[in-house]
């Protein structure tokens, strides 16, 4: 091997290893003001508009304590989210609903958006991660 070619693989390597890993942001969710400390907070964080309220990008549930939760999402990368939660307070997986569509759980969304005889709009609960940790309070 020629000199020409070591040099280029040691090169190659040597900015291999002293790469670091692009790490994202903290998103930590508050939610406050629960109706009860009976069952769980199911909380979701959406990175695009078309997924909001449906498929999260990523998700966890919480235990309540005070009628409160808090979640933190880790290495959440630059860019457009928007949270979701609701409370399974009788534990059974989903969020209840009457015979007309509307929730009889608590829910949320980041920004404290709501919807107008719908759900909330992905504008309204929209908020950008740039380069730091962040933290989305969601009141009741």
């Amino acid at each position: 091997m020629n000199v020409l070619v070591k040099v280029l693989i040691f090169l190659v390597f040597s900015q291999m290893l002293t790469a670091q890993d692009v790490k994202g942001q903290d998103v930590t969710v508050k939610i406050n003001n629960l109706s009860s400390n009976t069952g769980k907070v199911f909380v979701s964080i959406y990175n695009t508009e078309t997924s909001f309220l449906s498929k999260g990008y990523k998700g966890t549930k919480s235990l309540i304590e005070n009628n409160s939760c808090e979640v933190t999402f880790k290495n959440i990368p630059a860019g457009v989210y928007a949270i979701s939660f609701f409370h399974d307070e009788n534990e059974n997986n989903k969020m209840d609903s009457n015979f007309l569509g509307i929730p009889k759980e608590d829910y949320g969304c980041s920004n404290n958006a709501r919807g107008f005889m719908g759900p909330p709009k992905w504008d309204d609960a929209k908020f950008e991660v740039k380069n730091e940790s962040i933290t989305q309070t969601i009141t009741l």
